[in-house]
């Protein structure tokens, strides 16, 4: 396969029956999260409320979130592709479907979806399609998984006020960012959870638009930027 083949297919998304197979056995998680300490998988507490956010690498999408008052716990992991727990050398050959995403598992009565919307939009570019800036490929694509329909039409009121936003302020590209309720997750493997937490010089490449998501939603204060 010529080099311009493998990479137009870092574009094209495959199908179920194009996509590996996977394995029935989840990834074996070792360790708690690094900086809240709580167990990473279920079950959680009673009133939680988890949801998907793929904007790019996973790794400074997931510190975007971690440190936000009202959220349990976050992990990160693939979602949106065919392939059973899929290892991260397999999402990133293209051939799982799966993006990069990070689950935020959080308190809605201390921090609100639309809080969290209001990040997701701001700390990315939701126009790029298959890519977030150097990174390219399918698995870099901008997604919002959510637990429920009351959820998803939040969303998809969010993503039309965004795309508001940013015609206002010039941006001539459509948001590309992909919504769905009922799509499994899988978690990463030990390493690569709250990477920068354990690399702090590590590779994050998370930019914004420098747009402001409108309506204005309060974001509860991060202990990063309290101090704590």
């Amino acid at each position: 396969m010529s080099f311009m083949t493998m990479l137009s297919r870092k574009f094209v998304l495959p199908s179920a029956a194009e996509a590996l197979p996977g394995r029935a056995e989840p990834v074996r998680l070792t360790q708690p999260h690094a900086v809240l300490g709580r167990p990473l998988t279920p079950p959680w507490p009673e009133g939680m409320q988890a949801v998907c956010f793929g904007m790019g690498c996973f790794w400074g999408a997931e510190r975007a979130f971690w440190s936000l008052e009202g959220v349990h716990v976050t992990a990160a992991g693939y979602a949106g592709g065919h392939t059973p727990n899929p290892t991260y050398n397999e999402v990133c050959t293209g051939r799982t479907a799966h993006a990069e995403v990070v689950l935020v598992v959080h308190d809605p009565r201390v921090l609100p979806l639309a809080a969290l919307l209001k990040l997701f939009w701001e700390r990315h570019d939701p126009t790029e399609g298959m890519r977030q800036g150097n990174d390219v490929g399918t698995q870099y694509r901008s997604v919002i998984y959510l637990p429920d329909e009351a959820a998803l039409a939040e969303a998809e009121a969010s993503r039309a006020a965004y795309a508001g936003d940013l015609r206002a302020a010039g941006h001539t590209r459509a948001i590309t960012t992909e919504l769905a309720t009922g799509v499994p997750f899988y978690f990463a493997e030990d390493y690569h959870q709250q990477y920068l937490a354990k690399n702090p010089n590590g590779y994050c490449g998370l930019r914004g638009t420098g747009v402001v998501c409108s309506p204005a939603v309060h974001m509860p204060e991060s202990a990063e930027e309290s101090g704590a």
